[in-house]
This record gives structure tokens, C-alpha cells and sequence, in this order.
């Protein structure tokens, strides 16, 4: 464990070195925000009637978005992975006391947090600061912010281990290019990271549910800003453990029949 606990701080502190690329992805992830809002702004009023979430709580949501955008999209890929097992170089990973998928997991939680940590807070402060409607709202009361960090918690875990699956089948191809772009456009539409779930057709959604791509982003967004209220979030909550303890096993599994079959430098 201790191992483990190693190699996250040090790809922790190693990404809180970049900066000027946290400064750069500020500003670009105000301006996407700001550009999603004046989007729905249209909407909601072509079709008021109709919106799925009133607009205090859209803004909520796509600004936490916006702030945790490392920690919950898919496409926030770490290149070095794929360059090992594409050349070859993951002999040297196998070769470390250390269980590959853990630390491989472990280092992609501690490359998406450090830069969550350096781009969070700036966001959500200048959020708050707008006015209303546009504004980054409080949580409703100390529950709801509680359940919120928990299933934030259990929501990005989810997208590690999912992520996880698309490190693993790169083993199993000649070129990783195919497998992300489909594990991730899948994960991008039906996560909410493109559209919120609510917007999407009721038939639609149903079945989305239940999928683990709806215990990502879409349950800790939906409970902090109002849209899915406490007394509901039992069984979400109870997705996301049920899904997370899944990925794991599956990943695990697959990850060890891969290791069994790999070929490095004819050997």
C-alpha cells in the first residue's frame, strides 16, 4: 500500500507543475462555459416550457462541469500509457513490485486530481461572483454538499476504472486511435458531458440509467444543483458502487489474460 501511496504523490506533485497550462485551461473553460450558457440562454427562452431543469441549476451544473472538467472526461487521456504499450516499454512497468492495473489506476487518479486542484477554484470563484441566473449557486443546505462530495468521489473512480478499459484493449491492437475514439465519444454523449441527461428523450434515458456512464458526471452535477433531490439519490448512489466494484473485477480480469498474451520485442 505504501507503494501505491508513493506513486500518487509523486505523479501528484509532478502535475501540479504545469502551470501555465492550468492558467491556459482557465481561460478556456470560462470562455466554453460562458458559451454553453448563452446557448441554453437561447433555448430556454424559444422554449421555456419544455426545459427539463430551471436555468439556476443548468448554470450550476455546467460551471462544476467546467471546474472538474480533468476529473470527469474521458478524452483526458494519459498519453505515456499508450507510448508504453505501443514501443514496447511497459517490460519495464512489469518488472516493479507493484500490480500494473493498481498502479496505472492510482496514476491516473493522481494526473486528473492535480489538475483539477489547480483549475477548480479559480472557475468556481469567478462563477460565483456573475449575476443571476448565470451565477455558480450554494449548495441548498450541508446534506446536500455531503452526498455531493461523496458521489463526486464515487463518480470519478468510475471514469478511472472506465478509462482503465480503453489503457487495457490497446494491449489487444496494432493502434490505440480506434478503441479511444469510441470508448470516448460514448462516454462524452451518454455521461452528460455533451448534453445533461435531463435534455435527452425520456426513452432514451431510461436505459441510460442504469449504464455506467450515468454514475459519472451526471449524478454529483444533478444532486448539487437541485436537479435530483436527496431523498432520491439512494439508488444512484448505490449505481455508482455497484458499477465502480464491476469495472474493477472486469478490468482486472482482462488486464491479467493481456499481460499473459503480451509480446515485447519477440519475447
Amino acid at each position: 500500500m505504501m507503494g501505491y501511496i508513493s506513486y500518487f504523490k509523486i505523479r501528484f506533485i509532478h502535475g501540479l507543475q504545469y502551470r501555465a497550462a492550468a492558467l491556459a485551461g482557465i481561460a478556456t473553460q470560462l470562455a466554453w462555459g460562458f458559451m454553453y450558457i448563452m446557448l441554453y440562454e437561447t433555448f430556454y427562452k424559444t422554449n421555456p416550457k419544455v426545459a427539463p431543469m430551471n436555468f439556476n441549476q443548468l448554470s450550476s451544473y455546467i460551471w462544476l462541469q467546467q471546474a472538474f472538467l480533468a476529473l470527469f472526461m474521458t478524452w483526458f487521456l494519459d498519453n505515456d500509457l499508450f507510448d508504453l504499450i505501443t514501443s514496447g516499454n511497459v517490460a519495464y512497468e512489469l518488472v516493479r513490485p507493484l500490480n500494473l492495473y493498481n498502479a496505472w489506476y492510482v496514476k491516473n487518479c493522481a494526473v486528473r486530481i492535480s489538475k483539477a486542484v489547480l483549475r477548480c477554484l479559480p472557475i468556481l470563484i469567478i462563477a460565483f461572483l456573475l449575476p443571476s441566473p448565470y451565477k455558480f449557486l450554494l449548495p441548498q443546505n450541508f446534506m446536500t454538499a455531503l452526498v455531493f462530495i461523496l458521489t463526486m468521489v464515487l463518480g470519478f473512480l468510475v471514469v478511472v476504472a472506465y478509462c482503465m478499459f480503453i489503457y487495457i484493449i490497446s494491449f489487444f491492437t496494432i493502434s490505440p486511435m480506434g478503441v479511444r475514439m469510441v470508448f470516448v465519444m460514448a462516454a462524452d454523449f451518454l455521461s452528460g458531458g455533451l448534453v445533461p441527461l435531463p435534455f435527452l428523450p425520456e426513452w432514451l434515458t431510461k436505459f441510460i440509467y442504469i449504464t455506467p456512464f450515468a454514475a459519472m458526471q451526471n449524478v454529483p452535477f444533478r444532486i448539487y444543483s437541485g436537479d435530483i433531490a436527496i431523498k432520491n439519490s439512494l439508488y444512484p448512489i448505490i449505481l455508482q458502487f455497484v458499477w465502480l466494484i464491476i469495472l474493477v473485477i472486469v478490468g482486472k480480469f482482462i488486464m491479467c489474460r493481456a499481460l499473459k498474451k503480451v509480446i515485447v520485442q519477440g519475447g
